[in-house]
């Protein structure tokens, strides 16, 4: 038997979110992903293919950056920031097959406070 690896298991529920999750210039997907040591999260408009906003902990702003709950809150807050910005209140949430859970939902909840709607 084989044996399903997690980044493939995760990959797949992604492709099942994404058949019904699309963001449009109205309502843009606020997409995220993390890696083990960074947390990304962008603002993409499909029907365009362009990305509106976005926000990492690449950043120069970012001392201590870290795949942590924190920073993932910080990410969330400066891509609200950045998303208001660029005339953007409304979004869709893609949480890239991740469980809304940890640092999804920080980053998620960071989001919200700082205005952006979903």
């Amino acid at each position: 038997m084989s044996k399903i690896k997690r980044k493939t298991g995760r990959e797949r529920i992604h492709a099942r979110i994404r058949k019904k999750v699309s963001g449009t210039a109205a309502r843009p997907r606020l997409a995220v992903h993390y890696s083990n040591q960074h947390v990304y999260a962008q603002v993409i408009d499909d029907v365009a293919g362009r990305t509106l906003a976005a926000a990492s902990t690449l950043d120069k702003s970012f001392e201590n950056a870290a795949a942590n709950v924190a920073c993932a809150s910080q990410v969330g807050a400066l891509v609200a920031e950045r998303a208001k910005a660029a005339n953007i209140s409304a979004v869709v949430f893609d949480r890239g097959g991740h469980l809304y859970h940890g640092k999804i939902k920080a980053l998620a909840d960071a989001a919200r406070e700082a205005g952006l709607k979903f």
